[in-house]
């Protein structure tokens, strides 16, 4: 499959199509792995099935990738999460986005691989070459806010020096999946929200900033029940 992105660099930008064949979801890749032990059982206490061992790696339809600023969702417990994306076109040729993996927090409750399979992944449309942030990779930092009725919520906030960096979330794969990550798309997983609980919004807005060199990425989208009949 293809996708059309659009490649900013330090000398400017250009169109981008990039073909994959796999997507991942990376999950509770937390640096400091007490913290995640501490989220795990946060969520079993919520009655949310939790891995043995972390971190996690779920497979995605490909299919599932969109671009797009809205998406239909089935039910009303659905939210976003804010994640960096790493699109492998090679070992050596690699790309960086920002996105949300949407999940179904229902079913979440019962088999964490189906929610991933039911609500789009969505990307940025932007995205930057590794090589250009890596040096100072873990002071890039991620935000995003959630908007319910008329209310504005900052949802998620943290330097990307909270995850594993791309290298060892990428090794973290290669343990995972057989073969080279070529054409391969990899969610990073993400860090605690800042509220008690989910949020289930009718918009999710986030960005990837980098101080360093005075840019920014950032995305939207909308989320639309399908609420047009009665089942």
């Amino acid at each position: 499959m293809d996708i059309d992105l659009t490649l900013e660099t330090k000398e400017g930008s250009r169109p981008l199509r990039f073909r994959y064949t796999k997507m991942v979801n990376a999950g509770f890749t937390g640096k400091n792995q007490e913290e995640v032990r501490h989220h795990l059982t946060e969520l079993a206490e919520k009655g949310i099935e939790v891995p043995d061992s972390t971190p996690t790696l779920y497979p995605v339809v490909p299919q599932a990738l969109s671009t797009d600023s809205s998406m239909e969702v089935f039910g009303d417990e659905t939210s976003g999460e804010l994640e960096y994306v790493l699109f492998v076109k090679s070992e050596d040729e690699v790309y960086v986005g920002v996105g949300s993996d949407h999940t179904d927090r229902n079913l979440e409750e019962f088999h964490i691989p189906r929610s991933k399979q039911i609500c789009p992944n969505i990307i940025s449309k932007t995205v930057w070459p590794l090589d250009e942030i890596k040096a100072h990779w873990d002071s890039l930092t991620m935000r995003c806010s959630v908007i319910k009725g008329e209310e504005s919520t900052l949802y998620q906030e943290g330097e990307l020096g909270l995850l594993l960096n791309p290298s060892e979330l990428i090794t973290f794969v290669k343990e995972k999946i057989e073969g080279p990550l070529d054409g391969t798309i990899i969610y990073s997983g993400t860090f605690k929200m800042l509220t008690d609980d989910f949020i289930f919004a009718d918009k999710f807005a986030g960005e990837l900033v980098d101080n360093e060199l005075n840019r920014k990425i950032e995305f939207s989208y909308d989320v639309l029940p399908l609420n047009y009949m009665e089942i």
